[in-house]
């Protein structure tokens, strides 16, 4: 099961240095110009996790295996991208495939890096990106309705169904509000495959100069409020200390951060809140062997769990025998939540909570 970050914004903001930071490549050629980045690079990072060396030194795992995220270095878009400036329908099209975007907005002032609007202001910027991503999905919208309009006066019931979901998010987009403001919780399914832009969860990052990575400036302060105002999710991070962080001996990393009054790394922060921003959980299986975790998105029952390892396991579920990692903790392992009483045979419909620690029962 795979998911998928797409980190956008306008080009120069520090997309591609913060990217190759998370994925401690070069993959993505950093460059102080437009389009530097013309295919999107693709990297798969850990998701930091401090409860699997807790489990692995309980179980006395012979390895850790973490669960990950993908992030996806998308191109810098520009105004006019909807229709087509720049490299903008190609932007558009890699932006539509991720499930969550990961906007990077620039709050820091730099004579030596461009800025392809001329000046600072990161709620300028953000806007120009989402009204862009607005008048995109308004476009394709349109573009789709008439034909389905159609099959709905000569009582397509499928057709119909998608008009009166589609009716609402176009008005909202007409003025001037994303999808995701149109959409119940009970279309995101339906939605889903509308593939709208601004149907996805939002994070901003906010890029700012090495002196105010552990405060924040009055950049990112407004842009923290843009994002309270949307109901997005947002980070202070300066990509220059993460490129500088990734380079270094993970022995190293904490004391460097410390210097700096970091606690932990702004990378860190933004693959846990990418994470969260999925609405993903975890889950464990622990042994000698290996101690792992598993994502799955919050709410998933116990049989589609299963499938995270393998579909036979979902196939042939039984049931599923289940420790909190709290008990598992507190009680030493395995043994000691049997004996306490604290591990539970759970079934068909349980729903997997964050931080279980599982061993299913299957048989195919």
């Amino acid at each position: 099961m795979g998911f998928n970050c797409g980190i956008v914004g306008l080009p120069n903001v520090g997309k591609s240095t913060l990217f190759n930071a998370l994925t401690a490549t070069a993959a993505a050629q950093a460059a102080n110009y437009p389009f530097c980045t013309i295919e999107p690079n693709v990297g798969r990072v850990a998701v930091p996790d401090p409860r699997l060396a807790t489990l692995s030194e309980i179980a006395r795992s012979q390895k850790i295996v973490p669960t990950s995220l993908e992030f996806v270095d998308i191109a810098g878009l520009v105004r006019g991208a909807s229709r087509g400036e720049g490299l903008g329908n190609k932007f558009l099209g890699n932006i539509r495939e991720v499930d969550a975007i990961i906007h990077v907005v620039r709050c820091f002032e730099d004579p030596d890096v461009t800025h392809v609007e001329g000046s600072i202001d990161p709620v300028r910027d953000a806007e120009t990106i989402e009204t862009e991503l607005m008048l995109a999905d308004l476009d394709s919208l349109e573009r789709r309705i008439v034909p389905l309009q159609k099959k709905a006066r000569g009582n397509d019931r499928e057709a119909a169904a998608t008009v009166a979901l589609m009716e609402p998010i176009i008005a909202a987009l007409q003025a001037g509000r994303p999808a995701r403001t149109a959409i119940s919780p009970g279309e995101s399914a339906a939605a889903g495959r509308l593939q709208l832009m601004t149907s996805k969860p939002v994070l901003y990052v906010c890029n700012v100069e090495e002196a105010s990575a552990a405060t924040g400036n009055a950049q990112s302060e407004r842009m923290a409020a843009l994002a309270r105002e949307q109901g997005a999710a947002w980070v202070v991070v300066s990509a220059a200390i993460e490129a500088e962080v990734s380079t270094l001996p993970e022995t190293d990393r904490a004391e460097f951060l410390a210097g700096l009054d970091l606690h932990d790394s702004g990378l860190d922060r933004v693959i846990r809140a990418g994470y969260g921003l999925l609405g993903l959980v975890t889950y464990f299986t622990c042994g000698p062997k290996e101690t792992r975790a598993w994502t799955i998105i919050a709410g998933t029952r116990a049989p589609q769990a299963a499938a995270a390892i393998h579909n036979d396991f979902e196939r042939g579920f039984i049931a599923c025998e289940t420790i909190s990692y709290d008990d598992f903790v507190a009680l030493h392992g395995e043994a000691g939540a049997k004996e306490a009483g604290r591990m539970r045979v759970e079934g068909r419909d349980y729903v997997v909570r964050d931080g279980d620690v599982l061993l299913f029962r299957f048989n195919v």
